[in-house]
Order: structure tokens, then sequence, then C-alpha cells
């Protein structure tokens, strides 16, 4: 199967609504973190030219990203410059952990 990792950099005030919408799509796992940067609103006169935004990371199947995507962008949209983005990798593989190692025999 082949998979797509999408990251979604959006604005703090929007991170339930998408998390929601995330869980409506069926997407069962998620990262999210906290970071700062910022990008053409920046405002290099203000003591605070960077602005608080979260980085989501999911890993999906090929057919699910573009619903995910859309998902991402109708929840975090708010009409203003830093709404955020949204960037689809190719995944080359996905290996879970619990899943490459032997089972234990009894």
């Amino acid at each position: 199967m082949q998979y797509r990792k999408v990251t979604a950099i959006i604005h703090v005030n929007a991170l339930e609504a998408v998390e929601e919408a995330l869980k409506h799509a069926q997407v069962v796992e998620v990262a999210i973190t906290r970071v700062k940067g910022y990008g053409d609103y920046k405002n290099f006169y203000s003591p605070e030219w960077v602005s608080e935004q979260a980085r989501i990371e999911v890993f999906v199947p090929d057919a699910q990203a573009a619903q995910v995507v859309a998902a991402i962008c109708k929840a975090a949209y708010a009409g203003r410059d830093n709404d955020g983005m949204v960037a689809v990798l190719p995944v080359e593989s996905l290996v879970r952990i619990k899943d490459s190692m032997p089972k234990p025999e009894p």
C-alpha cells in the first residue's frame, strides 16, 4: 500500500477544529507540535514578528490524502494571511515499530 505524509502548519486558533475534522475523516494517528514561524504576514518591526502555530503530521493511504487535505483546509480557513499551509509528500516506506519485531514465542 502506498502512503502519503500530510503536514499542515496552521494557526493555533484553528487547532481544535482541524482535530475534529481529522477525526471525522477517520484519521486515526495524528502528531501535533507547537511551532513558531513567519511567512508573508511577518512584521519585522514588531517585537513579536513570529507567530505561534501548530504543525500537524499524519500518514495516510494515498487514496485518502486529498480528502485529508480538504478537511484541514476547510477547518483551518479563516481568510487571514496566516491561516497556514499544507504539504503532501510521498512516503517511501512506513514501518510500524510494534509490527517490526518478531512475536515472542510462548
